[in-house]
């Protein structure tokens, strides 16, 4: 984690910029008005993990800008110029993770806990934003379940089922039409923080539940304490309209009719996980107190004032690389890459990107045009530097490297 210093001032522009609430801009989680405005971005890629098969397109992708705006009422952040109608979810949007054996591991503790602790046997399971469903595939085979998974950019398989025939899959965003369906846990991971209106999803998860006190409703999101306080700018990105602490993330289930039975995080404190059950005992009518986390507006004033000199370093060190005539690639294409890259401006010092997902093997990444290749291509690449994008994963990425006889420098973000 990085050292911060205990009273950082926040530069003056930025200072402004937080005092001048936004009064047109209410609380996507809580309804309050004068969302504070403390980051911005201009012309980032709207998808950061598109199949792009050229680099003319990766290069002319479409792009957005971030203003994150912090709500002093509930400790949520949003981007308050993110644009809906500029995503396509949809087939060629690829963002799994299941091809890590790290990831993989912890997916299956996940889903071993969940059916453990609730008793998932013989259960319905409803997962939102199920990607290839992997995981509900995963619990559903753990406990014996029956399961329903919703994503847009679900893509049936060639040949065959899902593994089971009692798991469908629907190729949409889950909305008001779905509530029928009824499950005994309800799951949303690394979902919600693609959604801008957040309250209106989990209150509509909370009319599905309806009066069925023991189903259960878990959701998991990044953490955004952790993108604050190491500076993490390759954690921002414009998929990611809505960020949460733990605070603002148990405020927003409470608002929306929840009781929260318990909150953790993991996989490296990147996720924040929340597990509740419908508060059957309030109308819909009542408002609980928000829990703004004490601490937020100090790791947004530190965030502010320690940005800058992070992006000082990383141009530094890939200067010295390039200026010492090395090859430096980034290992894992995806939305952090896209964010790293994108905001140090670095395109052409760096040529390739490594990731094991062999889907994204000869695409193009969007904003900055790097070709994404596989491992076994350091083997004639003989790059000097890998830049690791997310260090959960440096013991098995050097695990590869060892494997192909490769030593070059490892650096972790």
């Amino acid at each position: 984690m990085a050292n911060l210093s205990g009273d950082a001032e926040v530069h003056g522009d930025q200072q402004k910029r937080m005092d001048n609430a936004t009064p047109d801009n209410a609380c996507p989680s809580c309804g309050r008005l004068h969302m504070s405005v403390f980051h911005e971005l201009e012309g980032v890629p709207v998808h950061s993990v598109s199949l792009l098969p050229t680099k003319g397109e990766a290069l002319a992708c479409r792009r957005g800008d971030i203003v994150l705006g912090f709500c002093i009422g509930c400790g949520f952040i949003s981007n308050l110029a993110f644009d809906p109608e500029l995503h396509d979810y949809s087939v060629g949007y690829e963002s799994t993770q299941a091809c890590s054996p790290t990831f993989n591991e912890f997916a299956r503790g996940l889903a071993l806990h969940l059916v453990a602790r609730y008793d998932l046997h013989n259960k319905d399971i409803i997962e939102i934003g199920c990607g290839q469903g992997e995981f509900l595939t995963m619990i559903c085979e753990i406990g014996g379940n029956r399961g329903v998974g919703f994503d847009p950019a679900y893509v049936p398989p060639d040949f065959g089922g899902a593994g089971s025939d009692d798991i469908i899959f629907v190729q949409d965003f889950y909305s008001e039409r779905y509530i029928g369906y009824q499950g005994d846990l309800i799951c949303c991971r690394m979902t919600l923080e693609h959604i801008q209106q957040t309250a209106e999803l989990v209150r509509t998860v909370r009319r599905s539940v309806g009066g069925r006190a023991d189903s259960v409703v878990f959701f998991q999101v990044p953490d955004v304490t952790r993108i604050l306080r190491e500076q993490a700018f390759w954690d921002i990105y414009y998929e990611h309209c809505s960020y949460f602490t733990p605070g603002s993330l148990a405020s927003l289930f409470e608002i929306c009719g929840f009781e929260v039975i318990d909150q953790w995080t993991g996989y490296g404190d990147q996720y924040l996980m929340i597990e509740a059950r419908a508060d059957v005992e309030r109308t819909s009518a009542e408002q609980l107190t928000q829990q703004l986390a004490p601490g937020t507006s100090r790791d947004i004033a530190r965030f502010s004032a320690n940005y800058p000199r992070k992006l000082r370093m990383w141009r530094d060190r890939l200067r010295r690389v390039s200026q010492d005539g090395q090859r430096a690639v980034i290992w894992g294409g995806g939305s952090k890459a896209v964010a790293f890259l994108t905001t140090l401006g670095i395109r052409d010092e760096i040529e390739y990107v490594v990731d094991i997902n062999p889907r994204k093997h000869g695409t193009y990444l969007p904003g900055t045009g790097q070709e994404t290749v596989a491992p076994d291509f350091l083997r004639d690449y003989e790059a000097d530097v890998v830049i690791v994008m997310n260090p959960i994963y440096e013991e098995e990425i050097r695990g590869e490297l060892d494997r192909m006889g490769l030593s070059p420098e490892v650096m972790t973000v």
